[in-house]
């Protein structure tokens, strides 16, 4: 049997980094004198980058938004995100022991998320988690990102995998549809930061806690 490969999203799959998005948000868009957002937003604004994370921000408080000013609220985020990391950010309970016993059992481990390269990276070695993965693909990796196959299929591909045993796991509908598009087995985790009932993204599985992430359930699928 050739090995599995295990693709996982990062924000809200992984880690999560509500926190630290929010009050990176909450601090870019003040600058534009719009009401701060609150956790219960988050759904709304996280899964396609950090630009679309404002723009929705902006859409949300009915307030326009030009280019110039998107561009320069989204060099202060960064700043910001960056300076703070990792922050409050934390990786959900049973990461770290569902990845050692996929390791164990000699499957391999991906990353693919629409957060921007210069964010994740730094975020997942602050967190112990880089070491990990054989490979780590953000939203600007490829010229396309989630729900695109081609990010999943390029992050497939960098890792010398098949398509045929390989799985993406994660919270939203832009992994689900990516994994569909690619043609790959997928799971949903019902913890994270989609805007709808995970039930309703149609992932080939449903977890509720990465203790239910065996061997055995990763073997079913392919």
């Amino acid at each position: 049997m050739k090995t599995p490969l295990v693709i996982f999203d990062l924000d809200g799959t992984l880690v999560d980094t509500a926190p630290d998005l929010i009050d990176s948000l909450n601090h870019t868009i003040a600058a534009a004198d719009l009401q701060p957002v609150a956790y219960e937003d988050i759904t709304h604004l996280v899964g396609q980058g950090v630009r679309m994370m404002i723009a929705r921000a902006f859409h949300l408080r009915n307030t326009p938004l030009d280019d110039e000013l998107a561009a320069r609220l989204f060099d202060r985020f960064m700043a910001h995100y960056k300076a703070n990391m990792p922050g409050k950010s934390k990786v959900y309970p049973g990461v770290i022991d569902c990845l050692d016993r996929l390791a164990c059992a000699g499957v391999r481990l991906a990353v693919c998320t629409n957060k921007l390269e210069e964010l994740a990276l730094p975020l997942m070695q602050g967190l112990g988690l880089a070491s990990r993965f054989d490979v780590i693909t953000g939203g600007d990796t490829f010229a396309v990102r989630k729900p695109d196959a081609g990010h999943i299929l390029g992050t497939i591909e960098k890792a010398g995998a098949d398509p045929a045993c390989s799985i993406m796991i994660g919270d939203s509908i832009n992994d689900i549809l990516a994994a569909q598009n690619a043609r790959i087995g997928s799971i949903a985790v019902s913890f994270g930061y989609s805007d709808v009932p995970v039930v309703d993204l149609n992932a080939d599985i449903v977890i509720d806690h990465f203790d239910d992430l065996t061997v055995q359930v990763i073997r079913k699928m392919i």
